[in-house]
């Protein structure tokens, strides 16, 4: 028993928990986690509380980073589509798309052919067709190379969501053509970044799953805090009893209501633990 015994702590992971937005972009090498963090996170998990991450990345992109970040929870990962047991090895909660979401999803590529689109399969394969520039970004940041196919109804299923990449404004009309075409009510349309548009089932998002996990492990929602800079994590921050943003956050992340905190390449957990530490 500690101080923050029945505490959840969920964290978004790229600029969040580990600022990776330079090496996206450049390609420079992933940075490791800033020590405040870790140091933070140890003392959080001493004391009784439950951490986990909750981010955008399928399984296979975040296997890679496991032993990089501290936890004694299972992850939100696939952008809430699925819920992940890493001391275990296994899924506990799956929200799936079907094939209808390969068909539609195969439409927009036909109406924008600039557009990439990554697939991610459950069993840790991530597809890939037309991929562009951003799909080799997103491969040096992930370091898990796609598979490519030659059309989405290729792809094979089980999958936890698609992710759309292109400059910002081919995303925009994306968008604008699934709500024309009345496709828009089956699905959650999240950016997680400039150029990536996440696409999963409706209700697959991070907060429901987060609300989930906390089920799980017997912890009410007034003992749950969240953390995340981009509007994938909205969902998550007001579910929350609290949500904290880093610093580098997007305006509609400070426009939700969520407490500010240092820029994530100063170790934003850092300051969020400090804030519960003041608070229980």
């Amino acid at each position: 028993m500690g101080k923050f015994t029945g505490v959840l702590l969920a964290s978004d992971f790229d600029n969040t928990l580990i600022y990776t937005e330079e090496a996206l972009r450049t390609g420079a090498p992933v940075p490791p986690l800033p020590e405040r963090n870790r140091e933070a996170l140890a003392y959080f998990m001493a004391q009784g509380g439950r951490f986990a991450v909750s981010t955008g990345r399928a399984l296979a992109a975040f296997l890679k980073y496991v032993e990089l970040v501290p936890m004694n929870a299972p992850g939100v990962v696939c952008n809430g589509a699925a819920l992940y047991d890493f001391a275990a090895g296994e899924y506990l909660e799956t929200a799936l798309l079907d094939q209808t979401a390969l068909e539609r999803g195969q439409a927009v590529l036909d109406r924008f052919p600039e557009a990439a689109v990554e697939a991610y399969h459950i069993g840790n394969v991530i597809h890939a067709v037309h991929p562009n520039k951003f799909t080799r970004q997103h491969e040096h940041l992930t370091k898990v190379a796609v598979t490519e196919a030659p059309s989405l109804p290729d792809v094979p299923l089980p999958l936890g969501k698609l992710l759309f990449e292109a400059e910002h404004e081919t995303l925009e009309a994306i968008v604008s053509f699934l709500r024309e075409r009345g496709w828009d009510g089956d699905y959650e349309l999240i950016f997680s970044g400039r150029t990536l548009l996440e696409m999963t089932v409706k209700g697959a998002n991070k907060g429901g799953m987060v609300r989930r996990l906390a089920g799980r492990l017997g912890i009410s929602m007034d003992h749950v805090y969240c953390v995340g800079d981009e509007a994938n994590d909205i969902s998550m921050l007001t579910a929350a009893r609290e949500g904290f943003a880093p610093g580098n956050c997007i305006p509609a992340v400070r426009a939700c209501g969520a407490t500010i905190v240092c820029d994530a390449r100063e170790g934003a957990l850092g300051d969020v633990i400090e804030c519960l530490d003041r608070r229980y």
